[in-house]
């Protein structure tokens, strides 16, 4: 039996399933087996399974990279030609785009890759179609935008969803806050912050078994699922910022473009009329969280022209210099730093200071 109709036969139990206390050992094992045979699917058994296929590869630069994501035909060419001026093979028909088609964009100082990925059709994470490369770019990408025609949104959204998430991509989720660690013995120490409504001891150890885990410390720090336990031990997941553009919103009436608004991460537009860009353009600065340091060299005036882009959670003053140079850091002495994360202006820094947006860094060194 393939892999695929392993998987097909583990969500088919799981659907005839009833969710109860007396199956919820069940139900974890059967999630434990189908989250093994989707890793399968993504990293083959055998090593390399091959690279990524023509027009996957595209190299990576700029200071984020945005995957566009979506059925066919709703309207991923135009928004990409429209946004960085890139010509894409735009058609009324579907599936124009069959290789990944790169462009740029520059907005706020900073140098953003835009993908527009070839059509996901259902069944891409289980191989069918082109969905497998497409997924594979898609895990590399520093925000997702799922395009969808405002015509048919949720049951493309959930659709494109359930692609995205049975290959390991987490849309708008943090990691759980659960720590895991293996152990050579001891058996299984499961302590838990919080109160639990899934998991308790039965249920760990069923999904460990299938893991063939016996000795473990874990900790729920949150109120986890069986879902969220297997997410960790598993340790593949990707955690991508994603905004939903609900397009041809020229086709409905402005009541409706009222309801559309309230939609969870989502900015309404029209590519082909390349209204509501400036609303797009925000929420993508918002999501992507980039950080901009202005450099001064020593008595000069600071450089506003051209930012050195920081992603959040890596702006220290070592990650500033390591983006300029990898060889500063050798010579480095201390930073004097202008801006919201100090108190005073400038002030003397060492290499773990973390910087804000559109703080002003002098290096000095040795």
């Amino acid at each position: 039996m393939s892999v695929l109709q392993k998987i097909a036969e583990i969500e088919a139990e799981m659907a005839r399933t009833q969710k109860n206390k007396a199956t919820s050992g069940h139900l974890g094992m059967l999630k434990a087996k189908l989250a093994k045979f989707r890793r399968e699917l993504i990293e083959p058994k055998g090593g390399g399974g091959g690279g990524a296929g023509e027009g996957f590869d595209v190299a990576k630069t700029g200071d984020a990279r945005i995957g566009f994501v979506g059925f066919p035909s709703v309207g991923k060419s135009t928004l990409l030609s429209n946004l960085a001026g890139v010509y894409s093979e735009v058609a009324a028909y579907e599936f124009t785009t069959l290789t990944t088609v790169p462009g740029v964009i520059r907005y706020k100082g900073a140098k953003v890759q835009l993908l527009d990925l070839p059509g996901i059709i259902e069944g891409a994470k289980d191989g069918k179609g082109r969905g497998k490369q497409v997924i594979a770019v898609a895990r590399t990408c520093s925000l997702i935008y799922i395009v969808l025609d405002v015509l048919k949104p949720l049951q493309h959204k959930h659709l494109i969803e359930k692609e995205l998430e049975g290959f390991g991509i987490r849309l708008n989720k943090t990691p759980p806050n659960i720590v895991f660690k293996r152990k050579d013995k001891g058996g299984l120490n499961l302590t838990s912050t919080v109160a639990q409504s899934e998991l308790d001891n039965d249920l760990v150890k069923t999904i460990l078994n299938e893991y063939r885990i016996s000795n473990a410390d874990i900790t729920l720090r949150i109120d986890a699922t069986a879902e969220d336990l297997i997410d960790v031990i598993e340790g593949n997941r990707v955690y991508i910022p994603c905004i939903y553009i609900l397009n041809k919103i020229d086709q409905i009436s402005i009541e409706e473009l009222d309801l559309v608004y309230k939609v969870p991460h989502c900015v309404p537009i029209s590519a082909h009329h390349k209204w509501n860009f400036d609303d797009l353009l925000e929420k993508m600065w918002e999501y992507l969280a980039l950080v901009r340091i202005y450099t001064k060299p020593k008595g000069q005036l600071p450089d506003y022209t051209a930012p050195v882009v920081l992603r959040e959670g890596k702006t220290t003053i070592e990650d500033f210099a390591n983006k300029l140079h990898r060889s500063i850091m050798k010579e480095f002495k201390y930073a004097l730093v202008w801006g919201s994360s100090v108190k005073h202006q400038p002030q003397k820094v060492g290499k773990t200071h973390i910087l804000q947006d559109e703080d002003v860094v002098q290096i000095v060194k040795k």
